[in-house]
């Protein structure tokens, strides 16, 4: 199986999720089912079903991460440096609009772009990668052709 990279953070955050999902959304969801039981008729019971459709949800989650987990490739990004890697804070700025923006090149399971972690298999990440401050990249978007320019490069 291919190694799935992390950040440190990345890692950290996904092990805390799987804490709390056994330590306190497992054991809640259990005493809802209890709870739903005791109310008789199951076949139309909705506080039954609701709880049922919530374990199943919680223990895929748990399957889920439990996988990531096992095949992490936890890369500490703080020992890194130069061109644009997995790992790498880069400021970059859209060429046509002058809007800048950062992100962190991070792993799928970590990647939200909403708070900046860019999944390292998008196409602005492809185009990031190896190269350094100053060059400009050319992304294929939905929307078209993007240029942006890089204005910084950074590990922590």
């Amino acid at each position: 199986m291919e190694k799935i990279p992390l950040t440190r953070a990345g890692h950290t955050a996904l092990n805390d999720e799987l804490k709390m999902l056994k330590s306190e959304e497992r054991p809640a969801v259990i005493r809802a089912i209890a709870e739903a039981r005791e109310h008789g008729d199951l076949s139309e019971n909705a506080e039954y079903h609701a709880a049922r459709e919530r374990q199943s949800f919680i223990e895929g989650r748990i399957k889920e991460i439990e996988g990531i987990l096992s095949l992490a490739d936890v890369i500490d990004t703080s020992k890194l440096s130069g061109t644009i890697k997995f790992g790498a804070v880069v400021q970059i700025v859209d060429e046509d609009t002058d809007e800048e923006r950062t992100y962190q090149i991070v792993g799928e399971p970590e990647a939200d772009i909403e708070n900046g972690r860019l999944n390292i298999k998008s196409p602005l990440a492809r185009a990031l990668i190896g190269k350094d401050e100053g060059d400009s990249v050319e992304v294929r978007t939905p929307g078209g052709e993007k240029s942006y320019e890089i204005l910084s490069i950074k590990y922590s």
